[in-house]
């Protein structure tokens, strides 16, 4: 069923644009005709130009994964409390985006800062292309500003790291043997009630032959955070595959992601007004809309040098 729904999401896009084109041939012969004003065949041109535009980039998300729903895990670097807040700055970032984008976004799991802030959080953004609209997002955020945290009002940089999952579904099998688990549980913290804090509800599992640690505490009962903390580990062991499928078919290409992943990728100047992502010098000066979820600038660009570079 969703392989059909992909299928009528590219028939639907092409007969939209169909649609859109032969309006605009019909509008421009009734201005040869004198029925029509040239503003109102530019209007219709413009809303089917930028239509085919919106669907040309859709397709540059042309990966089996890219389809997929995804983990945006997030992880405060270096810096105490000032680290701890950009990360969750991060967090409200994503997180508006996702709503913005009408997709469904739920928190998986996080662990608050000392003083303020998170030192980690996991977020699942559900929804078509998430996975491919949001790769692009790997790697090392770095923030300058005037830090409210330091008592002679100093500037101060933080970072915090990005890692993006796509979602396994059932499209995709990923086998894990049970004896190569081993779980524990505690207690949930953070919000969620007094049956979530007093019960130990949140797991956390190791998968042995691989090192990958998974935490889950979304869930009310064990049973189900154990539920979704295998689909988690199982998407983190697809993406492991992903990256050595991507090692076999371009070594060197490959080296050249791991490290633009391991490395800085997008600055957020404030006091500057400035957010400028390194790998493809697009540019932001509205730092308050860029932290309140604008980010299909900075996708777009990156999306579009990625399928350019591919495509030679």
């Amino acid at each position: 069923m969703k392989e059909l729904k992909t299928h009528k999401h590219w028939v639907s896009n092409f007969e939209k644009i169909k649609t859109f084109v032969d309006e605009t041939e019909i509008l421009y012969d009734f201005q040869k005709m004198g029925e029509s004003t040239p503003e109102e065949v530019e209007e219709q041109y413009q809303l089917a130009f930028n239509i085919l535009e919106e669907v040309e980039f859709k397709s540059t998300l042309n990966q089996p994964e890219d389809e997929l729903s995804c983990i945006i895990e997030i992880n405060a670097g270096a810096g105490g409390t000032e680290a701890c807040d950009w990360a969750e700055m991060l967090y409200r970032m994503y997180l508006m985006w996702g709503e913005k984008s009408g997709y469904k976004v739920s928190e998986l799991n996080r662990v608050n800062g000392d003083v303020a802030g998170i030192k980690s959080a996991e977020l699942e953004v559900n929804g078509e292309f998430v996975y491919g609209l949001l790769k692009g997002e790997n790697g090392v955020h770095r923030l300058v500003r005037v830090s409210p945290f330091n008592a002679q009002g100093k500037r101060m940089t933080s970072f915090a790291s990005v890692f993006v999952h796509p979602l396994i579904d059932s499209r995709i099998n990923i086998e894990v043997d049970p004896s190569d688990l081993d779980w524990d549980t505690f207690r949930a913290s953070g919000a969620g009630g007094q049956h979530v804090n007093k019960t130990e509800s949140a797991v956390r599992v190791r998968h042995l032959p691989s090192g990958i640690v998974v935490e889950c505490q979304e869930e009310r009962s064990q049973h189900l955070n154990r539920e979704k903390a295998i689909t988690m580990l199982k998407s983190r062991l697809y993406q492991k595959e992903l990256e050595r499928q991507m090692e076999e078919k371009n070594a060197v290409e490959a080296q050249k992601m791991k490290n633009e992943w391991g490395s800085q990728i997008r600055s957020y100047v404030l006091d500057d007004r400035r957010v400028k992502d390194h790998r493809t010098k697009f540019e932001n000066r509205n730092t308050d809309a860029v932290l309140a979820g604008d980010l299909d600038g900075f996708i777009q660009a990156y999306l579009k040098q990625q399928f350019q570079n591919s495509n030679g």
